[in-house]
């Protein structure tokens, strides 16, 4: 993993953890045949990911915490 891709991706999502996992599904999809959003020779899937995030072509969402208050 390059750590200068990392840098740039963390710029676009500051959350480490939603970046870890939003990075690894990516990257996961890659492996399995998905075309990346963006020209890349011989990188890794993971730096594709992180590229396709600090370019801001992927994004993510959390998901709504649910209230869990007794009443």
């Amino acid at each position: 993993m390059n750590d200068m891709y990392l840098e740039k991706a963390l710029e676009k999502i500051p959350d480490k953890r939603a970046l870890i996992v939003l990075a690894a599904r990516r990257a996961e999809s890659l492996a399995k045949g998905e075309r990346p959003l963006i020209r890349s020779k011989e990188l890794s899937h993971l730096d594709t990911a992180l590229l396709e995030i600090s370019e801001g072509l992927l994004s993510y969402e959390l998901p709504e915490e649910e209230n869990e208050e007794l009443l």
